[in-house]
This record gives C-alpha cells, sequence and structure tokens, in this order.
C-alpha cells in the first residue's frame, strides 16, 4: 500500500453512470441514471432527459428565487426520506452551487446532496502536539453508530459545513462539541489549506471540498467528547499516524487525504519522496478555478 492508494481511493469513479444535473444554465451536480429516472414522477418539479437533468420550466429561469426551487426539491425529497431513499437525514441544508464562492443555485438536504452530485463542504482540523519525544496527533475514532464509516479513524475534529454558518464559526462549534474544546483554546487555529476530490460510492457521486485548519494544543490537553459521534481519542506518535494511513484503511478516506496534506506541508514527506508531485495534485483533483 502506499499514499497514492490513498489519493486513488478518493478519486475513482465512472463518469458513464452519472448524468448532469443542471439549473438555470448552470452544472449543478451529478445523477445516477437510476435515479435521475425516478424524479420522472415529478415533472412539476424536474425536466429528466436521456443526456441530462434540469429542473422543470418555471423553476429553471435564471430570475427564479432560490428559495422557490428549494421548496420544490425539499417537497420531493421529503418523500423520497419517507420511502426510506435518503438514510441519515441530518436536517441540515447544504448549497448546490458549482463553486465554493458562488451564490446557491438551490438549498438541498444535507444527506441527499451526494444523490443529486453536488460539491459537500467540510472542516477538517488537526489537533496535535509538540512533545519531547516528537511531534503527536490527536487521532479520533468515529462511533459505531454514525450513518457514514462508522468506527473509521478521523480527525481530532470534523464536520460538514452547512448554509447559513462561517466556516470558523462551524469550527467552533463543531470543536466544542466533538472533543471539547473551548472557543479561546480554538482561537490559534490556522486555516491552512483546501483538499478536494471525487469519487464515487454506493449512492452517487461526491465531489467534495475539505476546508483544514491546523491547532497546536497544549501538551495536557484530554479532549472530551460531548454530542456521542466520537467512540475514544488517541494520541498518537506522527510515525503512528503515518504509517497507519500509508499501510491500512483504518482512517475514513478523506481523513486520510488531510494527514498526506500535513505530513507534507510539515515537511515530514518532502519533494524527495517518488510521489511527491502525484501526492500534491492529487489532494486538489477537483477543480476550482
Amino acid at each position: 500500500m502506499s499514499f497514492l492508494d490513498r489519493i486513488r481511493a478518493a478519486n475513482g469513479y465512472d463518469p458513464s453512470g452519472f448524468r448532469p444535473f443542471e439549473i438555470a444554465g448552470q452544472p449543478g451536480g451529478w445523477l445516477r441514471h437510476a435515479f435521475a429516472e425516478s424524479l420522472r414522477r415529478w415533472p412539476e418539479v424536474f425536466r429528466v432527459e436521456a443526456t441530462r437533468v434540469t429542473l422543470a420550466s418555471a423553476l429553471n429561469q435564471p430570475t427564479t428565487p432560490e428559495a422557490e426551487r428549494s421548496q420544490a426539491v425539499a417537497e420531493v425529497l421529503e418523500v423520497l426520506r419517507e420511502e426510506g431513499l435518503i438514510p441519515g437525514w441530518r436536517g441540515e441544508l447544504y448549497p448546490l452551487n458549482r463553486y465554493w464562492a458562488d451564490p446557491p443555485l438551490l438549498l438541498i438536504e444535507r444527506a441527499a446532496s451526494v444523490l443529486f452530485g453536488t460539491c459537500a463542504y467540510s472542516v477538517h482540523m488537526n489537533g496535535f502536539v509538540r512533545r519531547p519525544d516528537g511531534l503527536h496527533m490527536w487521532v479520533a475514532r468515529r462511533s459505531w453508530n454514525k450513518p457514514t464509516e462508522p468506527g473509521k479513524l478521523d480527525q481530532l475534529v470534523a464536520g460538514g459545513q452547512p448554509w447559513g454558518i462561517g466556516l470558523l464559526e462551524n469550527l467552533i462549534k463543531e470543536c466544542g462539541e466533538e472533543a471539547g474544546i473551548a472557543p479561546a483554546l480554538v482561537a490559534p487555529a490556522q486555516s491552512v489549506s483546501a483538499i478536494s476530490y471525487m469519487v464515487e460510492d454506493t449512492q452517487g457521486l461526491r465531489p467534495d471540498l475539505i476546508f483544514v485548519y491546523d491547532l497546536e494544543l497544549p501538551v495536557d490537553f484530554v479532549p472530551c467528547n460531548t454530542d456521542g459521534e466520537v467512540e475514544e481519542f488517541f494520541l498518537w506518535p506522527i510515525e503512528r499516524v503515518i504509517e497507519t494511513v500509508r499501510d491500512s484503511e483504518e482512517f475514513k478516506f478523506n481523513c486520510s487525504l488531510v494527514i498526506i496534506d500535513f505530513i507534507i506541508r510539515h515537511g515530514i514527506l518532502g519533494p524527495e519522496h517518488p510521489d511527491y508531485v502525484s501526492l500534491q495534485k492529487g489532494l486538489r483533483s477537483r477543480d476550482e478555478s
């Protein structure tokens, strides 16, 4: 196994299995063909064609308010939820847009974002400690009750980025819920990177973007989960973290990318590594230009 294996695992998909979802002439996402066909039940909301899906004409005008589109789609999603086709319902809205800086074309339930193949945003924070015996990193094990990748290893803090809350505000919230980190302790956290990938999973396509933060913590800090989403925490020497990422699939797939980015930025993995350039490119595979 290698670091490149982790990159490949986060960037595998077959484009022939999807058709584009467009809104008012703008790219909105990608739908599996079977899911696209299922939307024919709602011709007043979706226009399903063999090569693409758009919103129905009344909702697909550039001047159509986002709120009107969002309400129409939300009613469809409620039916699919009742039919058990959208597991892990979160009650959080994600923006459906092409790029982070774009205004949303519509707002969509977080659990449905993968069905529509739209970019989901998140914040991940590396919590690390400098000890006399070297650099250590806090690692979280996800709760076995999590709807996605239960029991996998994770960053100290990581969470989705819902609409209507700033990145730092969300990070502070997640730090308190997942690791019991007080806002004053989060304040020195540094925004250091953005990682993108596009991967196919059992529900659909995930062209996602992670905003990465680093936080150096006091040596006596001990995390404490408060929302039930973390099973346990470990403080590992960075060498053990690196070996686990490189040689196993114990980490949640996108968390491995965040750690690879960390060891590159901190000079642990440098340009003398044979895969250095490929890793750098692979960490930012989704075009945000």
